[in-house]
């Protein structure tokens, strides 16, 4: 069990949070051995805005997730998102001692940490610097230059930016909740890495991850990665829109999103009437179908407009950096009815709907080849990438149990003796205090408990 590598993702989204525990199985395929999900509190368009909230989202989900899989998650993988996220394009290169031996990855990581070093706006970070093609010499368009002979290597980077205090504050609120960071990805980029093959990559492929605050944007050419942007825009929105048009609670308008909404108005007739239950006693509310669409209609053209307008400006006019493989659609937003063909019909281009379910082992529950995990099992992929043991078997806390049992038969005669005896035993203390925490049927009392340890 040691030798394994046990791998954990935290997706800390808008509307929830899912840690993701899961080892590669003996084909190579990711094998999920828990999950755990919660309602997100505390985070506004992928951005925290409540440290305390956050963190108790992320604990209950942490618990979820040891509870279903029977491990302790030690570290995690964090996706990124929100709109203080930008990208630019840079060049940059280094010079070489000696040229008479060949090229390895210590120029490339010597180049590349070269421009980590650049500096940004004030209150910015750099959170990825992804090289793309290299120039050896003057010879351009090489993707792969180790082991090569040169002098002067030069590559151009997609350097990702975010702001420095968002990226530390979603970094406090993991710590906080008991966990250690061990890296920090861009969320569309472990989306792109669940749903994507490496063929669509290659012809040239725009990934839309729509998520409940914000819709993320990843362009692959050329198996490299070209432009990255996140629009301030989600699922939400159009709930929020329901809510406002017709008059109702927020709960109500998220379920008729998820249950009867469209993003095509010609689909829903006019006499498709749904009745929504009046609050406190009051009279039911009658909600046109064909409005309702209107509705969702009108906010999902406004987000893959602005998604459009990213893919104009990397280029995808010119015919070298034609995107071939057209659109994949993932996230929770992507499950809307009609949304593919609302797609096509704005950008002309072939689109599809991308389900995380090639890289999962086949005896994988069909929930979890939902869109709405594709950035979860990125991050799980992330973190099998690093080898490290990111959570541990609660079997081995579990081994010194029968000494516990051993003293009570001893002293059955002897009842104040006995009586005593389950609080008088420092060395069993922690583990069974740790299983009591994890024996708890509800949620909250775990985490009160928790907080209160802590203080």
């Amino acid at each position: 069990m040691n030798k394994e590598s046990i791998a954990v993702g935290l997706d800390i989204g808008t509307t929830k949070i899912v840690a993701m525990i899961g080892k590669k199985n003996e084909y190579g395929k990711l094998e999920i051995l828990g999950v755990g999900k919660s309602k997100s509190l505390g985070v506004h368009r992928g951005v925290v805005n409540n440290i305390t909230q956050t963190i108790q989202s992320i604990q209950a989900a942490i618990l979820e997730a040891e509870n279903n899989s029977g491990y302790r998650i030690n570290d995690v993988v964090v996706g990124i998102a929100g709109q203080h996220i930008r990208s630019i394009q840079h060049s940059d290169y280094i010079s070489r001692k000696n040229p008479e031996e060949v090229i390895g990855e210590n120029d490339i990581e010597l180049l590349t940490c070269q421009v980590q070093n650049l500096s940004m706006l004030p209150g910015e970070e750099i959170i990825h610097a992804l090289p793309q093609e290299f120039k050896i010499d003057g010879q351009s368009e090489i993707l792969e230059p180790i082991g090569m002979y040169g002098a002067r290597v030069e590559s151009s980077f997609h350097i990702v930016v975010g702001q420095a205090a968002s990226i530390r504050n979603l970094g406090r609120c993991v710590k906080n909740a008991g966990l250690e960071l061990t890296g920090l990805t861009l969320e569309p980029l472990a989306s792109a890495d669940a749903v994507l093959s490496e063929e669509e990559k290659e012809a040239g492929v725009a990934l839309i991850d729509i998520g409940g605050g914000t819709t993320d944007l990843a362009v692959f050419k050329n198996g490299v990665i070209r432009h990255t942007a996140v629009i301030p825009f989600g699922g939400n929105v159009i709930t929020e829109d329901i809510k406002e048009g017709c008059s109702i609670i927020e709960k109500q308008a998220e379920l008729l999103k998820t249950r009867f909404g469209s993003a095509w108005p010609g689909e829903n007739k006019d006499n498709e009437i749904v009745s929504i239950p009046g609050l406190r006693g009051r009279e039911p509310k009658e909600i046109s179908l064909k409005n309702l669409s209107k509705i969702i209609h009108a906010r999902v053209v406004e987000i893959i407009e602005q998604v459009y307008a990213e893919i104009k400006l990397y280029g995808h006019d010119e015919p070298k950096k034609k995107l071939i493989a057209g659109i994949v659609l993932t996230g929770g937003g992507s499950q809307l009815q009609h949304i593919k063909q609302l797609v096509e019909y704005i950008t002309g281009m072939d689109t599809r709907i991308g389900y995380p379910n090639e890289h999962l082992a086949g005896n994988s529950s069909e929930e979890l080849s939902s869109p709405l995990y594709a950035t979860s099992v990125g991050l799980v992929m992330e973190s099998l990438r690093n080898q490290t043991n990111s959570a541990t078997p609660f079997v081995e806390m579990k081994i010194p149990e029968p000494v516990v049992a051993a003293p009570q038969l001893v002293d059955v005669d002897e009842t104040n003796v006995a009586n005593e005896e389950p609080a008088s035993t420092p060395v069993e203390n922690e583990p069974t205090e740790r299983k009591k925490k994890y024996d708890f049927n509800n949620l909250l009392g775990k985490i009160k408990e928790f907080l209160d340890n802590v203080e």
